[in-house]
């Protein structure tokens, strides 16, 4: 099939390489002629494991480009995926400037049936105003579906090419066919492709996020109270999780969720319902308790040095939202930092393949190391914000050679409390005891 993906930002560029893949042609545009001419030239413009391969083979095949001309896409291709951003107003609310400016263009540009298709996450109603937008100076038909994407970074490539569900909403039986035909090859092992109306699958991935933000801060809120009255959150996340009602998933305290998905869809879902009259008090709740999470670390840490803060060197490990992904968006580790300097501390960071992207906010005002032992040299204490793999099984002798003081504030629960005890170390984690030496 012939697809055009308006916007290489991480959805784009993710979905474009596996359409691709599956042997369709694909053109992916972009009005940015600096990242297009790096993808043109071989060079991926975002990190995710896995995709490098696909984008090889497919660029090399002809079977996937790119281009800033919308024009030309447009008339080589059946299916428009709109892979834009919506990021959230002051108000909260989704800005959908990006995506109703592109359908005014492809109203003028439409001379044959296309389908339009929503891949960005937008808010209820807002497959009828790209349909009326376009329809305002189109002189072909063409039918508007909302195709909402749930891809986790990281693994994302995996998530694309073995969904466990497709959601589709479409009124239009030739619309439905078209994006039957297109997501068959994807699921093949029987996972459902779920058809329904253009504002059901809008509504669905609002839904889905917020409710796994709010599992993941009542986790947080359970681990908050462990601390206080003696009991361990990984013992009862393993007790809760075995229920086959709720199952494991999401399940793990930490220093707050992130991303380019979480913060922004609560936030736009509490928005939407704010403006239909309805007090959605548990997202009211999620957002004021994730807020205070990413915060949990540093105040640990001012704790523990109280008025002594100021000019103690700080190690962070970790600077991306979640591991196996070079995204800061709403990263805890920004809010850690923000707090530690504000008390005076000095800031050594090191992340597998964040730091270039945290270079360019925090600038002159950390430190960066060249690797994670170079970063908790002569450091006070070592602050784990991001669960690394590599962080999980450090030399530990290394680790108290280096540090001033054997101190360990981890924000992710990745070392085991015996270890911690038998290896010497002040250990302070989430929602369990601390440790000390």
């Amino acid at each position: 099939m012939k697809i055009a993906v308006v916007g290489t930002g991480y959805v784009g560029l993710v979905s474009g390489t596996c359409f691709a893949e599956m042997g369709n042609h694909v053109i992916c545009v972009d009005n940015n002629q600096e990242k297009i001419k790096k993808l043109k030239s071989g060079v991926l413009t975002i990190y995710e494991p896995g995709l490098e391969v696909l984008f090889e083979r497919n660029t090399k095949a002809g079977r996937l480009e790119f281009t800033t001309n919308l024009a030309e896409a447009v008339k080589a291709s059946t299916i428009i995926f709109l892979a834009l951003p919506t990021p959230p107003g002051e108000d909260g609310s989704a800005d959908l400037s990006y995506v109703l400016g592109v359908a005014e263009q492809l109203g003028y540009l439409i001379d044959d049936y296309k389908v339009i298709v929503d891949k960005s996450t937008v808010p209820v109603g807002t497959a009828e105003k790209v349909h009326a937008t376009i329809a305002k100076n189109a002189k072909a038909s063409f039918d508007v579906v909302s195709n909402p994407e749930f891809l986790r970074e990281g693994v994302a490539v995996d998530d694309f090419m073995k969904p466990d569900r497709v959601i589709i909403g479409t009124t239009s039986e030739k619309a439905r066919k078209i994006m039957q035909q297109l997501y068959e090859p994807f699921v093949r092992q029987g996972n459902p492709i779920y058809f329904m109306d253009e504002r059901s699958a809008e509504m669905t991935k609002y839904a889905a996020n917020s409710y796994l933000a709010t599992r993941i801060t009542f986790m947080n809120e359970i681990a908050n109270l462990c601390e206080r009255l003696g009991a361990d959150v990984d013992s009862v996340r393993i007790g809760m999780g075995s229920d086959k009602r709720i199952g494991p998933r999401f399940l793990f305290p930490g220093v707050g969720y992130g991303g380019s998905c979480f913060p922004k869809d609560v936030q736009a879902l509490g928005k939407m319902a704010n403006e239909h009259d309805y007090d959605f008090r548990i997202l009211d709740a999620v957002m004021h308790v994730n807020d205070q999470q990413k915060y949990v670390v540093a105040n640990k840490i001012i704790k523990y040095f109280g008025k002594e803060i100021k000019g103690k060197k700080i190690a962070i490990w970790g600077l991306s939202f979640k591991p196996n992904t070079d995204d800061i968006r709403e990263a805890p580790s920004i809010y850690t930092i923000n707090r530690l300097l504000k008390e005076g501390a000095e800031i050594v960071a090191y992340d597998p393949e964040a730091m270039e992207n945290m270079e360019k906010l925090f600038k002159n005002s950390i430190k960066f190391a060249s690797d994670m032992y170079e970063a908790i040299d002569g450091a006070d204490a070592l602050a784990i914000i991001t669960e690394w793999s590599v962080f999980r099984t450090p030399d530990f002798d290394i680790m108290k050679s280096k540090l001033k003081n054997p101190l360990i504030f981890d924000g992710r629960n990745v070392y085991k409390l015996e270890v911690m005890k038998e290896m010497g170390f002040y250990y302070d984690s989430i929602g369990r005891a601390i440790v000390k030496p």
